[in-house]
């Protein structure tokens, strides 16, 4: 009997590209391969591309190299939004086989089959099947099962924002969503699979109702969605991943702060909190939209969780904006920060502005707001001691303890037991230990 053929993935970026590779990953298990670790040998590794992170091109080809070390007959394939905006480039790299985009990825092994079965094909000559981003108008729902202990469930794709800084429009297209008796029954299919916390994802989730093809044919909002999925049997925990201020509606809020499942964690992009920064960026909301939100998550849910994405050094950001921004934050009762260092991407508005922020200048003050998101952490985990929350533990071991997060997203560990794994535990927060994590001396499975 004929060996499976092996295939392994490697994924960059957000949790969305985690949901599409867990899906593409299913369609090859459905076609009868066998799915390995990436650091196994495989026949075909997959790599699932972000056009994000900084040096994407230079992450990509250092993974393809190391596909190459573990087996340089493998067949190498992208996929994703660098795919998308850079295929030419990801083909041109030693060792790449099929460089697939945004409308391509989700037929993948119709791609493989096909090339296996027309062997005269060069290999390693990077077959590129990419397409105009206005012909990616359709919508593949996508789930992660077995990666990690929750599930990211994606709800929504691309985005119609036209911020002066981002490629992702260009790279997956405009914003559109699944419709809600999909979301329901993906999420039903998660929670028959013993997986504790549901992650829903997106590109811009908050928009969640724009039809599978952009249209304005969905009946329902990011509220109705919520509501249903609180609903749902079986699910201990939702958590809504990052979405726009000006999309967070104050009718959402509350009702998280009453609902069965969904926890009290926000993730609210901030990017500046300079509103003449945030007018070049083109995002559609001024500070004080900002201090809204936050104001309301305080007064309905004070022990709530709340996390900030901020852009430092955008073109023409002074040192009196950088300070705006810092000040702003520094006074807000928020939890901590993710601080990106601005860099500069093709096609797109910001890449061509005037009064360019020095690199030097711009790494000052990213180190400024990554030091505050330390103090803002701190802070946070402090005023949780004393309390009573529920910890899910992940089920990894790192250097002899278990770690999880409560439902306010406090960081927490223990001595390493791996019956704790994927388990949920109330545990009292008493002590932070020096690596700023909540410790428990002893837990024991039946706690």
């Amino acid at each position: 009997m004929e060996n499976k053929k092996k295939v392994a993935f490697y994924t960059l970026g957000c949790k969305l590209n985690f949901s599409e590779t867990s899906t593409i990953a299913r369609n090859f298990q459905d076609e009868g391969f066998d799915r390995v670790d990436f650091e196994e040998v495989a026949d075909i590794y997959v790599i699932n591309t972000c056009s994000v992170t900084e040096n994407a091109d230079k992450q990509f080809k250092q993974i393809v190299k190391k596909t190459m070390k573990l087996n340089d007959k493998a067949f190498v394939a992208a996929v994703g939004c660098y795919a998308q905006l850079k295929p030419e480039e990801l083909a041109a790299v030693d060792g790449v086989d099929l460089v697939l985009g945004a409308t391509e990825k989700f037929k993948i092994t119709n791609y493989l089959n096909d090339l296996v079965s027309h062997p005269e094909r060069s290999r390693g000559m990077g077959e590129v099947h990419s397409c105009d981003i206005e012909e990616a108008d359709f919508y593949v729902g996508s789930y992660s099962i077995g990666d990690r202990t929750r599930a990211f469930l994606k709800v929504q794709d691309g985005c119609d924002y036209k911020c002066t800084y981002c490629t992702i429009p260009l790279a997956r297209g405009i914003s559109r969503s699944d419709a809600l008796e999909n979301v329901l029954k993906n999420a039903s299919e998660i929670s028959k699979q013993n997986i504790k916390e549901i992650v829903l994802t997106g590109v811009n989730i908050g928009d969640y109702g724009k039809g599978e093809f952009g249209n304005k044919k969905h009946e329902h909002t990011f509220l109705d969605l919520v509501q249903a999925l609180d609903k749902v049997e079986g699910i201990e925990r939702l958590r809504i991943s990052s979405i726009e201020p000006n999309l967070l509606k104050n009718e959402t809020i509350e009702f998280v702060s009453n609902s069965r499942t969904f926890v009290p964690h926000f993730h609210i992009p901030l990017q500046s909190g300079s509103n003449a920064i945030l007018k070049k960026m083109k995002r559609r909301y001024l500070r004080e939209v900002y201090t809204e939100r936050v104001n309301k998550i305080r007064e309905v849910m004070p022990h709530a969780c709340i996390g900030v994405d901020v852009i430092v050094g955008f073109p023409g950001e002074t040192d009196e904006n950088f300070l705006e921004t810092y000040n702003f934050l520094n006074e807000m009762d928020i939890s901590y920060l993710h601080v990106f260092t601005y860099s500069e991407r093709d096609n797109t508005e910001a890449a061509s502005m005037p009064n360019v922020v020095p690199m030097n200048v711009r790494n000052k003050r990213s180190k400024m707001l990554r030091g505050l998101s330390v103090k803002k952490r701190r802070a946070f985990y402090e005023s949780q001691i004393g309390t009573n929350r529920t910890v899910l533990f992940e089920s990894e071991n790192k250097e002899g303890y278990i770690h999880g997060f409560t439902e306010n997203y406090v960081k927490v560990k223990t001595p390493w037991n791996p019956e704790l794994a994927n388990t949920l535990h109330e545990i009292n927060l008493s002590k932070i230990d020096e690596d700023g994590c909540v410790r428990i001396e002893f837990l024991s499975v039946e706690a």
